[in-house]
């Protein structure tokens, strides 16, 4: 029987209602046992490292390895994971890190381990991580319903966490009784229960009436759309501050354990252990964060708390007062991140959701990855201590960032608007023909010209983060009532896309301006092939015309996205 329990009962229920669920609860424990696996190899890398470099920057670039692949192949793993059955794209990436887990247990158990050797295989490992993040985020809105979404997004940085508050203590301890290689060899391991729960998952798919795209035009498609997106860049940005600043925590965590605390590979992952700890009581808490506060005033909170961690990280010497310090910054860094990823996730329509959550793994990842080797630098130069008080004061500092780039509100995921009935076409065109230019004539009373002109300006960056280029809107000097909003897309095919691509809330807006036309005569649409040479290079059966039509002045689903 298909599971399906009521709102009241998920509201009930809060962070735990998505596991009621069957597919999400298998995937869930099992990838909470594959990110064990990955954060004991993390214990593993660093404290190898810490044995063969002395250098500070070589122990941060561990980090900077596992982190860096997000940062540079993100963008085409979320394209993928769009255009690609997802479930197909998360097993590929998993093979992919479990090839490079145990290539390193070989290395390692062979003692054939360099710096370079282990630096090149945690990139390998976090290239598969890389692929596979985007299309395992995305793929939870197929496994729990619209009004669960939040809570599995916040499960899903639980499931880190919880590794985490265990995973670094059990790598420690294994580090120290049986050596690195055992720690590799554990993390491979630990990818197997995963590989096997998606291999029995039987994903639902609807095929595409229209042809998949090149991932070059999905990568494109991707970006067009984040940069038209003014929430999802200032979710971006903000985030890749919080990464750059907030990294040199995990970046330089070897370094406190060793020369702050004077402690051995246990300590370090005690340490891990306590900010994992503190991370698992934020994610509990996102509901009642965002319940209680507005999205900039929860992200400030964080900020400033944790610019208090890591000053209290720099002047500890004492084991407890540190791993007090990383309970908050655990905490309050997992808050943070899950905001901005439920900010991400809630404000990107499923054809682009893929491409979205690269982009955010992209931002938090890369800011670590380059802060941490930053910080690394800075450590060499001026000490752990004198880094992480910088860095403090960087994130105390950070909330000034709100005065330009405010956190914007989150509300229910936007979701897809039904698929709209193809124009009528008296032209032979194919999927390529184009370019397509769209002309839309409205006319509008003189008195309305100003607000009408400033709800365009949100169709335009409707238009185009769904695919046009080009867009204008004119005024007709003769006739000031006579306004044309004019856009083109590629091809046919992009312009069916781009039609059928708009939200519930978008489709709201094109009503909004078709709302303002005033007369007898209703809004017209003309649809017109830019470059015609391939409609006449044969005798055609009907009059060379121009595809249009005209939309009544009442909202419908055809005449709402043109």
């Amino acid at each position: 029987m298909t599971e399906q329990p009521n709102r009241q009962r998920i509201a009930a229920d809060g962070i735990a209602a998505p596991l009621r669920y069957t597919v999400f609860r298998r995937i869930w424990l099992a990838s909470l046992l594959s990110n064990l696996g990955l954060l004991i190899q993390g214990v593993g890398a660093a404290w190898a490292m810490t044995q063969m470099a002395a250098s500070a920057d070589k122990v941060a670039l561990v980090q900077t390895a596992l982190m860096l692949p997000i940062m540079l192949i993100s963008m085409p793993a979320g394209a993928i994971a769009d255009m690609y059955d997802r479930r197909i794209v998360t097993l590929v990436s998993l093979m992919i890190a479990l090839t490079g887990a145990t290539a390193l247990t070989i290395l390692a158990g062979l003692k054939l381990i360099t710096p370079e050797a282990l630096l090149a295989f945690c990139f390998v490992v976090g290239s598969g991580n890389a692929l596979f993040g985007p299309a395992w985020q995305s793929s939870v809105s197929e496994q729990v319903p619209p009004e669960a979404l939040p809570s599995a997004v916040a499960l899903n940085g639980i499931s880190y966490n919880i590794a985490r508050s265990f995973g670094p203590a059990v790598g420690g301890v294994i580090v120290a009784a049986l050596g690195a290689v055992a720690a590799f060899a554990c993390n491979a391991i630990l990818y197997l229960p995963l590989l096997v729960v998606l291999l029995l998952w039987r994903r639902s798919t609807e095929p595409s009436r229209l042809p998949r795209e090149k991932l070059n035009r999905a990568m494109v498609s991707g970006f067009r759309y984040i940069t038209n997106s003014p929430p999802i860049k200032i979710v971006l940005l903000r985030t890749l501050v919080m990464g750059l600043i907030g990294g040199a925590i995990m970046a330089l965590m070897p370094l406190v354990a060793r020369d702050l605390l004077h402690g051995g590979a246990q300590t370090y992952g005690i340490m891990l252990g306590a900010f994992g700890m503190g991370a698992v009581i934020g994610a509990l808490n996102i509901h009642e964060l965002r319940k209680r506060m507005s999205g900039e005033s929860a992200i400030r909170a964080c900020t400033i708390s944790m610019a208090f961690a890591m000053a209290a990280l720099a002047v500890s010497t004492e084991p407890v007062l540190t791993a007090t310090a990383l309970v908050l910054a655990g905490a309050v860094w997992m808050a943070a991140v899950a905001l901005f990823n439920i900010g991400v996730q809630l404000s990107a329509p499923r054809w682009v959701a893929g491409r979205s959550l690269a982009a955010f793994q992209a931002s938090i990842s890369g800011g670590i990855a380059i802060g941490a080797w930053g910080w690394g630098h800075l450590t060499d130069y001026a000490g752990v201590e004198v880094a992480l008080l910088v860095a403090a004061g960087l994130m105390l500092i950070s909330p000034l960032l709100g005065i330009w780039l405010t956190m914007p509100r989150v509300g229910a995921r936007n979701e897809d608007a039904e698929v709209l009935a193809d124009p009528e076409v008296r032209l032979s065109l194919t999927g390529r023909s184009g370019p397509l230019v769209v002309e839309i004539e409205y006319r509008v009373s003189q008195e309305n010209a100003r607000a009408f002109h400033n709800v365009m300006q949100d169709v335009q960056l409707s238009r185009q983060r769904n695919g046009a280029y080009g867009w204008s809107i004119a005024r007709d000097i003769a006739d000031p009532e006579l306004w044309t909003e004019r856009y083109h897309c590629p091809t046919w095919f992009d312009y069916l896309r781009q039609r059928n691509r708009s939200t519930l809330s978008e489709r709201a807006l094109h009503q909004q301006a078709i709302d303002f036309h005033i007369g007898p005569e209703p809004v017209r649409v003309r649809r017109m092939l830019e470059r015609p040479f391939g409609s006449v290079r044969w005798k055609e059966e009907t009059p060379d015309q121009g595809a249009s039509e005209v939309l009544p002045v009442v909202a419908t689903a055809a005449g709402s996205s043109t």
